[in-house]
């Protein structure tokens, strides 16, 4: 049965047996709110933006977490990747988020490192069909790249965990896709506007029939 809990997943990845799960797909952060978060992206200040300073919950995790997250689970899917010291995998992740008017301004994409032994991959978000009007999370990501993460990388019957929750796009995924899932924010606001997200999303899946999980489509391009 899922679990989405209030608490720091440090404190409970050491009660789990060895791979207890099935595929990790984590989104810890990097520290990268520290620099010039005064942009044209938030239209303002984090602070100001979500009520929160960034060095709140913008800290990133120790060696001691990877460790538990490598010990605890078969395989690994870890967003901001290129903040953190990994192994070399060839199975990398580019999330490309094109804007309309492209600039060096701000980031055109992000990396997630994988433990899976495959080709890279390139998901392309499509912000005009999957836009943010429900943003309640600085680093939120959308809710159709972590369904297309599962269906590519998840096998029926899997137990997935997620150690920073933020928004709850992930489990919305495994919810539409019918996997159990271990969750953790440790923020109290960002888990309260998550758990929100998650009642609205079952508000309306009640009224239509839900998705089953299918085969794997890569509907994005090899690298």
């Amino acid at each position: 049965m899922s679990e989405f809990i209030l608490g720091d997943c440090n404190n409970y990845l050491k009660d789990f047996d060895d791979n207890h799960f099935d595929l990790a797909v984590v989104d810890p952060p990097y520290g990268g709110g520290n620099h010039s978060m005064n942009n044209l992206r938030t239209g303002g200040t984090w602070e100001s933006k979500y009520g929160k300073k960034i060095n709140e919950w913008d800290t990133p995790p120790d060696k001691s977490y990877f460790i538990e997250l490598f010990r605890v689970s078969k395989n690994q899917i870890i967003w901001g990747a290129n903040y953190f010291e990994l192994p070399p995998t060839r199975c990398f992740v580019i999330l490309y988020k094109p804007f309309i008017s492209e600039t060096f301004t701000m980031s055109m994409c992000e990396y997630a490192w994988t433990s899976f032994d495959d080709n890279a991959k390139l998901f392309k978000w499509n912000r005009k069909k999957e836009d943010f009007i429900s943003r309640t999370h600085p680093t939120q990501k959308a809710i159709s790249l972590y369904t297309w993460l599962l269906q590519n990388y998840a096998k029926p019957g899997d137990l997935i965990l997620d150690t920073h929750t933020g928004s709850a796009s992930s489990l919305i995924a495994c919810e539409k896709l019918g996997f159990e899932y271990i969750a953790y924010e440790k923020d109290e606001d960002y888990y309260k506007a998550a758990q929100q997200r998650l009642k609205e999303f079952r508000m309306q899946t009640d009224l239509f029939k839900p998705e089953v999980f299918q085969e794997p489509k890569q509907e994005s391009l090899d690298l």
